[in-house]
């Protein structure tokens, strides 16, 4: 007589367990090989991308980028949550490559990428950094310039984002209410974690009574339709550009970004937010040569992003093992990322090139948009969900 095996029942508690695994599993390789969702915390990136928008960002368009950094607790950035304890280990250090993906970034591309050395947490692994997210300017081998607020690509105008946004004063002959701004996609100065930012609120929504015929003064931060309807109000006086004139250093007339910084290149070339370059973008293979022209743009991708050792920068020289070099050939792509929200957003004008090992993916999908100056009931922004990216 044959004794059938008793197939043992799983617990309901296994059962569980199995299918918390399976899920983070699942979200993963998802959010590794596929997608990933993002917020959009500051408003860098307005009225193309609102504080409050919810991205999914696409890893296949550039190619899904191998971890630096692989002993990481999964669906973690650089922190454990709810602690201050990190997420990952740094036992295997291993070197960035990329699976061949749909397109190459492009120039107009809203970009999602760690945000290069100079931030706080600079120290961190490459593909562990802090998220931005950018609009690509300037492209590997392409010459940038900004003249008058217009950027050029190789002495040719760029065509600008539809939502471009640049700060004016707006004159009228009545006092504006925060409804007013609303409607047009002007807030007072809260982000997307609930805190107040003092600048931006003076900037955006700022009412100054003028002493001369009873009109207010209104510095807002807005883009060109938004100005088109400002001309028909039949209180209209006039609206004018404020922008950084041309070889005045960044804060000397007033004009700076929110935190007041310098553009990267600003001290050896008096550059600033509206009147920039030109600036030749590095491409890999590219072979230059060093002087004192050229050294002070070029010296920090050589010295961190090239993976050189025992790099010195001297004044105008650059030294490798202690050999002066006068030329240098560049071993990755580079990019110029700026923000929509022109005159407030931190940008490559301020901290310089985006090395491609650091691009995590393109902005793809707004799936949810939540507004944080808004309460409970009125929070979700309608007509910006389940809208692609542009």
């Amino acid at each position: 007589m044959s004794e059938k095996k008793q197939i043992k029942q799983k617990s309901a508690f296994r059962e569980w367990i199995d299918s918390v695994v399976f899920a983070v599993v699942a979200a993963t390789l998802i959010r590794f090989f596929f997608f990933e969702a993002y917020t959009i915390p500051t408003p860098s990136m307005e009225s193309s991308l609102m504080v409050g928008d919810f991205l999914f960002v696409s890893k296949l368009h550039y190619g899904v980028r191998t971890p630096k950094t692989p002993l990481q607790v999964p669906l973690t950035h650089q922190k454990i949550w709810g602690t201050d304890i990190p997420s990952y280990l740094r036992w295997l250090d291993l070197p960035i490559k990329r699976l061949p993906g749909f397109s190459d970034v492009k120039q107009g591309d809203a970009v999602v990428f760690n945000v290069p050395n100079y931030s706080p947490d600079g120290d961190a692994p490459v593909d562990l950094r802090t998220y931005y997210i950018k609009r690509c300017i300037g492209t590997p081998g392409k010459t940038l310039e900004i003249r008058d607020t217009q950027v050029y690509i190789d002495g040719k105008p760029m065509e600008n984002p539809p939502k471009l946004q640049h700060e004016y004063i707006l004159k009228v002959k009545e006092q504006l209410t925060e409804e007013f701004f609303e409607e047009h996609n002007i807030y007072n100065g809260i982000d997307a974690t609930g805190q107040s930012n003092a600048n931006w609120m003076e900037v955006n929504l700022t009412a100054q009574d003028s002493l001369i015929g009873g009109l207010h003064d209104y510095i807002v931060n807005t883009y060109q339709g938004n100005i088109d309807e400002f001309k028909k109000m039949k209180s209209f006086v006039s609206v004018d550009l404020l922008k950084a004139a041309k070889n005045t250093p960044d804060g000397q007339d007033g004009m700076t970004n929110d935190d007041g910084a310098t553009p990267m290149f600003g001290s050896s070339y008096i550059w600033n937010r509206d009147n920039y370059g030109p600036l030749l973008i590095p491409s890999k293979g590219l072979t230059i040569k060093l002087d004192s022209g050229n050294v002070d743009k070029y010296k920090y991708i050589i010295k961190y992003y090239e993976d050189n050792k025992n790099v010195v920068i001297d004044g105008h020289r650059i030294m490798i093992d202690g050999k002066t070099i006068t030329s240098y050939t560049f071993k990755q792509d580079y990019y110029f990322m700026m923000g929509d929200n022109r005159h407030h957003s931190a940008d490559s004008r301020y901290w310089g090139f985006v090395p491609s090992d650091h691009i995590v993916g393109k902005a793809v999908f707004i799936w949810m948009s939540l507004d944080p100056n808004k309460n409970f009931l009125s929070k979700i922004r309608w007509n910006r969900i389940f809208r692609f990216v542009n």
